[in-house]
């Protein structure tokens, strides 16, 4: 943990002493146009790569293909990836998170695929869970959900999808409604990645019943304890890859959720899950890229190795036009 806190005091340090450089240079650059924009990383962007680099490369890929074979939760890996400062990059600083840009979780994210998808989606979830409250949450729920993240390593999860309605987000059906100072949920949420694993969840739920209210108004986003009595979480799904990613439905029962875990105010849900899908979306492309890169190395390594008819396949037309 001492550890753990002087690596993220020294980031902090460093990302305040980017932001003073790169604000004098943006006035210096701005006298000189000639000078063009540049896409050189910063020191502190390189040194985010590298840490992740060695850890994909010393920490997941040894383990990775028997989290792959088994489906176990790779709790030890990203226990490792939090003492380091590699997950819940977003999380503000006056939360106790880091605040790192979108372009620098991208870098993470990248590395951390390539060592295995599977657990840097367990660890990128994180992320998603976390952006709506980011966003939308007020100080006190910031405090209190973010908070928490950055003292032990917990997960949390993005409850919008359902079985019939996924990317269509407009047309889910859990629905909430208010009794009081409380908001009753009934519902089913469905492939929630973390599903079994998380402390918390963001929740989409209709809380307009009218089918003709508009979209940005009909939904309602909350923050959610995982143990709230009336969560039933369901079996862990056997994924076709990234089998070690916790991926599970989760049915909502008369969850009574406290009018003070509503985020924003009642209509303001659509709004904030898109907004979160706007800043997650990026490192999602980053891992598909990271992924990109082992399967290069791996089929090259192989092409270099294998031989038929004689020779390396590496020297055969086919292969080496690629």
């Amino acid at each position: 943990m001492l550890f753990n806190k002087v690596l993220r005091a020294s980031v902090r340090t460093g990302i305040r002493l980017q932001s003073s450089s790169a604000s004098a240079s943006a006035k210096s650059s701005a006298t000189n146009v000639s000078a063009g924009f540049s896409f050189e990383m910063t020191e502190q962007q390189k040194e985010f790569q590298l840490l992740a680099r060695k850890f994909a490369r010393e920490e997941i890929v040894p383990v990775a293909a028997a989290y792959d074979r088994s489906g176990e939760y790779p709790f030890p890996v990203i226990k490792k990836a939090w003492e380091l400062g590699l997950m819940n990059s977003h999380i503000p600083e006056d939360c106790g998170g880091m605040g790192l840009s979108i372009f620098e979780s991208c870098l993470i994210t990248e590395e951390l695929a390539y060592g295995c998808t599977g657990i840097q989606t367990a660890i990128e979830a994180n992320s998603l869970g976390q952006m709506p409250v980011i966003l939308a949450g007020n100080d006190a729920q910031k405090k209190k959900y973010l908070g928490r993240m950055t003292e032990e390593p917990l997960m949390c999860a993005y409850c919008v999808t359902e079985p019939g309605a996924g990317s269509d987000v407009a047309g889910l059906k859990t629905r909430a409604v208010k009794k009081g100072d409380e908001y009753v949920v009934n519902g089913q949420k469905m492939w929630i990645t973390n599903g079994g694993k998380a402390n918390w969840y963001f929740l989409l739920t209709r809380s307009d019943p009218d089918p003709k209210c508009p979209t940005n108004k009909a939904f309602t986003g909350f923050i959610v304890e995982a143990d709230t009595p009336g969560i039933q979480i369901g079996r862990k799904e056997m994924n076709m890859g990234q089998r070690c990613s916790d991926t599970r439905g989760i049915t909502f029962e008369d969850v009574r959720i406290p009018k003070e875990n509503v985020l924003i105010g009642e209509g303001a849900g659509f709004k904030i899950a898109m907004g979160a899908f706007d800043k997650t979306r990026p490192p999602v492309a980053a891992g598909a890229t990271g992924l990109a890169q082992r399967a290069l190395e791996e089929a090259t390594n192989y092409a270099l190795e294998r031989k038929a008819f004689g020779r390396l396949i590496a020297d055969v037309g086919h292969v080496t036009q690629f």
